[in-house]
């Protein structure tokens, strides 16, 4: 079939250019206005009882989550100055007659929001718009947020911190572009060593992802697409893009040098690794669909995208430059550049007429490795086992604007905030619960004072705000008093307090505990509430910070193994009919496996620990962001198998012609093992570019990658596989019902015999060699 569908690209190869040309042309207008129809939040499960509570609270309470905080500094003040006060007075002055603008609440209306050395204290501005539009109005309120001499301001809160999202996504995805694409075609000079072989294959990756981001910003309109899109878009494009042409050209230039006909070379370039390349793309696409199993939109449209670029990866691979090479043809090894080379394999004929066979490095490595199979196989094994292990000590969180350079406003905000506030104070824990009937009648106002006391009751627990706990002097018998004539509470506070807190019948609680956010005697209070019965008819939804990183974390490990599975049987059942192999697709997902596991280790001794936070440019996190091991899963496991795919092509191919496995995999290692790490080498450029980024999401996922690939082409490629397959023997290529297969498919009479030239010995080493691929 592909060797089919290779002829078909030489016979109609300018059509096909035209059509990628128009395709690239009609893209190029939309593809940088992608980020203009991409949503910087995404992290919430619309399932989790945390989004339920806030929802019931927003419906029934008009609970307004828009909310602009603006903190205020003082050297020469301090809070309980008149000074200050009149300062933020006036700064606040045209806020307050801003139409945008539901209700402002200051120090002086709540004196929590005092920081502890009375030297600080913020405003909470309430916008009237949704989340989702609130970042547009930020300039507008900043111009009207006016300048006081001796105070200085922040500005943070949930619309800042996503509008800060937005741009450093895209001042990251720039940076990375402009470094990736030098870098790239450096790498390429030197595998090539030819200015025309380099500069296709990022002809073909840029395609791809122009192409890509085009079909995104017309998929943004239609569902709702996240801002982290943008980057894994570019990442995949360009990795893979030039990955597969690389492989491709390879193939192409070896097919020239075994004296075959352009159009030849063509056909058997795709018949080959172009194979390779469609199996290779839907191993990577069987990966990136594990990420469309999850709630979190994230996640999910992540995948969508990554899916959409790998697609149209693999059809530029296939088509495109295929039918470039026709034109171009012979010219490939055009302007060629002087480097130096190391020994490749090859043959050197002797005075007598006879040849003298020198294998190259990978041969050699390979039959090493396979002389000592244990004593190469259990210490890799262990080494990387022992890389993955301080992942047991994970700790997991939501982000927040810890994930953001330290120059962005919302992180600013946030850096003054935890220094200086009480962080229980401004995160609390969000009870929403509801009674039989109203609220305010004695038997709701006794149950509610009862339910309070047994959480205030909890050594976990500071404080608890509610309509039964405004007052600590207050009886139950005062509380039934007082709320008996609701209209006649002549205290502003308690007034506030009923009318912002309780509506029919339902309330609002707010509990604050003793200790941060993601600590875990937090969370343990908040499982506590959840598994506390309230009893008496009423019910209860528990919301807020520490709540919502709860589900965030549980809907994740919740559908992550579904995908898992999903992933793992998928790309079984794949590699199994591409290698007619029992055994193989096994191996090759165990072998994955490990690479992935030990990035897993570095994630949490980088961000979680600070190992090397100084080098990389961030402030540890004391956690790993959540969703960091299943984005690293579900693109890595795809991107690994891609390596393993074009090894095991080669190795197969070479067991058809010779019947040895032990021989089949010292050629299949020396005819790829150059190759694939070039490809290797600029995937690792291409992550490392992303890991400059300054948004640690970003970061971790391109050292990850980068990290997991440098391992899966030396200590796996290089050494566990071979190792592995010397000590299954023939039983790598074992079928139920069928036994060991050893005759190649109907594709070796197009191989057998070049248009041109007598075929080479089929047991010839060197036979398959790729053109410059020996590195």
């Amino acid at each position: 079939m592909f060797y089919h569908l290779g002829r078909m690209v030489t016979r109609f190869h300018w059509w096909i250019i035209g059509m990628w040309l128009v395709a690239a042309v009609v893209a190029l207008p939309f593809a940088p206005q992608a980020s203009q129809v991409l949503r910087p939040g995404g992290f919430v499960s619309p399932d989790a009882e945390s989004q339920h509570a806030t929802d019931l609270l927003a419906q029934k309470l008009h609970l307004d989550l828009t909310i602009v905080q603006i903190i205020f500094t003082g050297q020469r003040y301090t809070v309980d100055d008149p000074q200050f006060l009149q300062q933020t007075q006036q700064a606040l002055a045209q806020l307050r007659k801003w139409p945008e603008v539901a209700q402002i609440v200051t120090y002086a209306d709540n004196p929590r929001q005092i920081s502890l050395d009375h030297k600080a204290a913020y405003v909470n501005v309430m916008l009237k718009s949704d989340p989702d539009s609130a970042p547009k109005l930020l300039p507008a309120l900043e111009q009207r947020l006016q300048k006081v001499p001796d105070l200085k301001t922040y500005v943070g809160g949930g619309p800042v911190f996503y509008e800060d999202i937005q741009s450093v996504s895209e001042r990251d995805l720039r940076r990375a572009e402009m470094l990736a694409f030098p870098f790239a075609i450096v790498a390429l000079l030197f595998v090539f060593r030819s200015v025309v072989a380099a500069i296709l294959p990022t002809i073909v990756g840029g395609c791809a992802v122009v192409v890509a981001l085009a079909l995104i910003f017309g998929l943004g309109h239609l569902t709702p697409l996240s801002i982290f899109v943008l980057n894994i878009t570019t990442l995949f494009g360009l990795g893979l893009g030039v990955d597969y042409s690389l492989f491709m050209v390879s193939r192409f230039r070896e097919e020239l040098g075994h004296g075959r006909s352009k159009e030849e070379a063509v056909a058997l370039t795709v018949a080959t690794a172009g194979r390779a390349v469609a199996f290779s793309g839907l191993t990577v696409t069987i990966g990136l669909i594990g990420l469309t199993f999850m709630r979190i939109n994230m996640l999910r449209s992540v995948g969508m995208g990554g899916i959409l670029v790998v697609v149209l990866a693999v059809l530029a691979a296939l088509t495109l430059l295929p039918a470039i090479l026709t034109v171009i043809g012979l010219r490939i090894n055009a302007l060629p550049i002087r480097l130096p080379r190391l020994r490749k394999a090859g043959t050197h004929e002797q005075g007598n007429g006879q040849v003298e066979l020198h294998h190259g490095f990978w041969y050699r490595l390979s039959q090493i490795v396979m002389q000592y199979p244990v004593r190469v196989f259990l210490p890799v094994l262990l080494l990387l086992i022992g890389f993955g292990l301080p992942f047991l000590g994970v700790r997991f969180s939501a982000p927040d604007a810890s994930i953001l350079p330290p120059d962005v406003p919302s992180r600013q905000e946030y850096n003054v905030l935890a220094a200086r506030f009480n962080e229980s104070e401004t995160i609390p824990i969000l009870l929403a619960l509801q009674t039989r009937g109203p609220v305010m009648t004695a038997e709701n106002i006794r149950n509610l004072y009862y339910y309070v006391k047994r959480i205030e009751a909890d050594p976990r627990v500071e404080r608890v705000d509610s309509i039964v706990s405004a007052d600590p002097r207050f009886t139950l018998d005062e509380y039934e008093l007082l709320y008996s004539n609701p209209q006649l509470i002549a205290d502003p506070y308690l007034s506030a307090l009923m009318r912002t807190s309780v509506s029919g019948n339902t309330a609002m609680i707010q509990v604050i505990s003793k200790y941060g956010m993601v600590d875990a005697r937090s969370q343990a209070l908040v499982q506590t509430i959840r598994n506390t019965d309230p009893g008496h008819g009423m019910s209860v939804l528990v919301g807020g910070g520490t709540a919502g990183n709860i589900d965030y974390v549980n809907s994740l490990y919740t559908d992550f193994p579904l995908a898992l599975l999903v992933v793992a049987l998928t790309t079984y059942v794949v590699l199994f009919i591409l290698f007619r192999s029992v055994v193989l697709p096994l191996k090759a997902i165990l072998m994955n496996t490990l690479s992935i596991m030990a990035s897993y280790g570095a994630l949490v001794v980088i961000f979680q620990d600070g190992f090397l936070h100084q080098i990389l440019g961030f402030t540890p996190l004391g956690f790993v962001e959540a969703s960091c091991p299943i984005l690293l899963f579900c693109s890595l496991f795809g991107l690994s198998m891609d390596y393993e795919v074009f090894l095991l092509s080669r190795v197969q191919e070479a067991f058809w012609q010779t019947g040895d496995n032990r021989r089949a995999v010292a050629l299949g290692l020396e005819r790829s093992g150059g190759i694939i790490t070039s490809a290797a080498v600029i995937v690792i450029v291409v992550s490392a570019c992303f890991a400059t980024a300054d948004m640690i999401l970003v970061k971790a996922l391109g050292l990850g990658m980068a990290l997991a690939v440098i391992l899966d082409a030396t200590l796996v490629r290089g050494l566990l596989v071979p190792a592995t397959m010397r000590l299954l023997g023939n039983l790598n290529w074992w079928m139920p019902f069928v036994g060991v297969q050893r005759h190649p498919p109907a594709l070796a009479e197009y191989m057998g015999a070049p248009e041109q030239k007598k075929p080479e010995s089929p047991s010839s080493p060197v036979s398959n060699l790729p053109i410059g691929g020996e590195q």
